[in-house]
């Protein structure tokens, strides 16, 4: 094969066996099922004032909310694919190209962080409206910037990274690149729970005593390995109960809110306990890294497809921009769906730690409650924006395990 034809087809090839290492991993690790559900019913286990509680509470805050959104999408793609990205570029007037693309970077993180301002600080009007919200506004801000500074100097790393391998390597600028995105996205959740969480929360070791015995023992129980029991300092930001695994290897850490050790009972917070041991059982923050690579490597092949040698034009980081948040959208519905099974996946692992079906079906309903969590959401919401399954399906894994295994949990309401 002469080396043009080469040159034209191993992007195509590259892209293809990606795209194909992408869908098997995605098909063959993802839990497509677990147990047989019944069909999720919210009126068996919570009463017609939660169930109203919670449609208000959406109702008030999805249009604004959703307004944001629609606006962080449309404002990168109106102006990276039309030429006002170019002659933005073109004002700054920097004579070196590796100035004027951080500055042009953070500058259009900070226009649409402005526009999206109002609709964003009504939505937290809302929230605070319904006691979610404990932050101050100060503290509010704070974050938004905090936030635009840490995207902005991740997608700094990528156009710099990108246009430079661009310059370097005209034809082959793809394949380092690629390789440089994986290595990337595996440093970035490595380091992600030194790095970056601190900058939002304070973290302490749970204090030493009978709660902390049990879940250390938990953990012992499942065969997963866990050094210290950190406590985040949630409060000053929400009443939300929460808990979370991040990081993996020496990195990994187990996270429970301050919210959710004072004002939830100590058996519920065993089962959200026993939920986050799931995943560090079957290392699903790894597996979603090793995705987010695969997808990384493929994401910079499909940019040599659409963009050639003119990823080295610097005019074209606007457009550049543009494309990462198209794709992102676009993969959002693939990555939430996998995000759904692999949650269904902790929630089963922790029933068959504990075999407490009654107490995760009432954790399920506190967690519910208390985070205002939808009930039964569009299915284009579900598609754009659901991690996690609802709490009637999670209601419904929990009353399926029971039955299947002889202790049939009741209805919470009774009618």
């Amino acid at each position: 094969m002469s080396e043009p034809n080469l040159t034209r087809l191993a992007p195509w090839v590259a892209g293809v066996v990606v795209a194909a290492a992408l869908v098997v991993v995605i098909v063959t690790t993802t839990p497509w099922h677990l147990i047989d559900l019944p069909t999720p019913n919210a009126s068996l286990d919570f009463t017609t004032a939660e169930i109203d509680r919670q449609n208000r509470f959406r109702h008030e805050l999805l249009p604004w909310s959703t307004t944001s959104w629609v606006l962080s999408v449309f404002v990168p793609l109106a102006i990276g694919f039309s030429p006002l990205g170019r002659r933005l570029y073109d004002a700054l007037k920097l004579r070196r190209w590796y100035f004027a693309v951080p500055v042009l970077v953070a500058a259009l993180g900070l226009l649409a962080s402005l526009i999206t301002l109002p609709t964003d600080a009504l939505a937290e009007r809302v929230t605070r409206n319904y006691g979610l919200s404990t932050e101050s506004w100060g503290l509010w801000l704070r974050d938004r910037a905090v936030n635009w500074v840490l995207m902005s100097l991740a997608l700094i790393a990528i156009a710099l990274g990108l246009i430079a391998f661009a310059k370097k390597w005209r034809t082959w600028w793809w394949a380092p690149a690629a390789i440089a995105a994986a290595v990337l996205v595996l440093g970035v959740s490595f380091a992600y729970p030194v790095l970056v969480e601190p900058r939002f929360n304070d973290f302490t070791s749970m204090a030493p005593g009978p709660q902390r015995d049990e879940f250390m023992q938990l953990a012992a129980q499942d065969g997963v390995p866990v050094k210290d029991v950190l406590v985040a300092d949630a409060s000053k930001r929400t009443t939300a109960l929460n808990a979370y695994v991040s990081g993996f290897g020496s990195t990994r850490r187990l996270v429970v809110y301050d919210t959710l050790l004072n004002n939830a009972p100590p058996e519920q917070v065993r089962l959200v306990v026993a939920h986050e041991l799931g995943h560090a059982a079957e290392d699903d923050v790894l597996h979603g890294t090793l995705i987010g690579a695969f997808g990384a490597a493929f994401s910079v092949v499909l940019l040599k497809l659409l963009l050639g040698a003119r990823m080295s034009d610097p005019r074209r980081t606007a457009l550049l921009l543009a494309l990462i948040v198209a794709g992102t959208t676009l993969a959002a519905p693939v990555q939430n769906l996998v995000s759904r099974r692999i949650e269904a996946r902790a929630d089963y692992h922790s029933l068959q730690l504990t075999k407490d079906p009654k107490t995760f079906i009432e954790m399920q309903h506190q967690l519910s409650v208390t985070n205002i969590s939808g009930l039964d959401p569009s299915r284009w919401r579900t598609w754009l924006f659901a991690t996690h399954p609802t709490p009637p399906e999670r209601i419904a894994m929990g009353r399926a395990w029971a039955d299947k295994y002889g202790t049939p949990v009741p209805p919470l309401v009774q009618r």
